[in-house]
């Protein structure tokens, strides 16, 4: 069964790092990509990076420069980090993992990363 599972939150200053991990069990016949959204209270749930099968990743205007994500693939898993250097308050929000398969998206619990100032 595909449960992505997220780790790597928590509380940093602003103008500090963290990095997010996300694991997966997905066949490679049917795995398209993976993404990290995130959505902070009051707003709606926004695509912070994403990155295809093909290892190809693609950026909100928001991050770009400063997020970097990558892939790794070992035996039916998959795992996903989003690298956060320099971050900002207005990146306080709770970020979920997406896989993406042939037939479904399915999705993270969320892990909060809160950015002090």
């Amino acid at each position: 069964q595909v449960q992505p599972v997220e780790s790597g939150g928590g509380l940093v200053q602003a103008g500090g790092s963290l990095r997010l991990s996300c694991s997966a069990s997905v066949s490679l016949f049917s795995f398209n990509g993976m993404a990290w959204y995130r959505q902070a209270p009051g707003k709606q749930r926004e695509l912070v990076a994403d990155i295809s099968s093909g290892g190809i990743g693609n950026y909100a205007d928001t991050v770009k420069g400063r997020f970097s994500i990558n892939i790794f693939r070992d035996n039916g898993k998959s795992t996903v980090t989003l690298q956060m250097n320099r971050l900002k308050p207005e990146d306080t929000a709770v970020y979920y993992c997406n896989v993406r398969t042939k037939t479904l998206n399915y999705w993270g619990q969320g892990t909060q990363v809160t950015v002090s100032s």
